[in-house]
């Protein structure tokens, strides 16, 4: 089963969203630094307990092309929406976005409004 750590900038309603389809999701908050946890330390939570980062932040697309790390990445490009759009839209990949994760291949998965970019 795929596990699943939210970013900050990203809703704690969407670790919710992933629990309620049965997935094992986090939000940065649920961790002693909270709000204020730095992207190293979510990168070794991540590491640490194998869950994939949730971000619409780029510094983690940017580490993981020059540096081939961390893990695993869905990085989230809606710019600015609503909750409920952003759940619909991951509504709409979700069993497409758990295929390719569950593959074990994919490592950097980025979506938009219109498409799946893989890396």
């Amino acid at each position: 089963m795929l596990s699943w750590i939210v970013d900050t900038q990203l809703p704690p309603s969407l670790a919710e969203f992933f629990r309620r389809r049965g997935f094992d999701a986090t939000h940065v908050i649920d961790y002693p630094s909270g709000a204020m946890t730095q992207d190293d330390e979510i990168i070794k939570i991540a590491t640490q307990e194998n869950r994939i980062i949730v971000t619409k932040d780029l510094d983690f697309f940017d580490f993981f092309i020059l540096k081939n790390y961390p893990p695993t990445i869905l990085l989230l490009q809606f710019g600015n929406i609503k909750n409920q759009d952003l759940f619909n839209y991951m509504d709409k990949y979700l069993n497409t976005i758990h295929s390719l994760f569950a593959e074990n291949i994919k490592r950097l998965i980025v979506i938009n409004r219109n498409k799946i970019i893989i890396y």
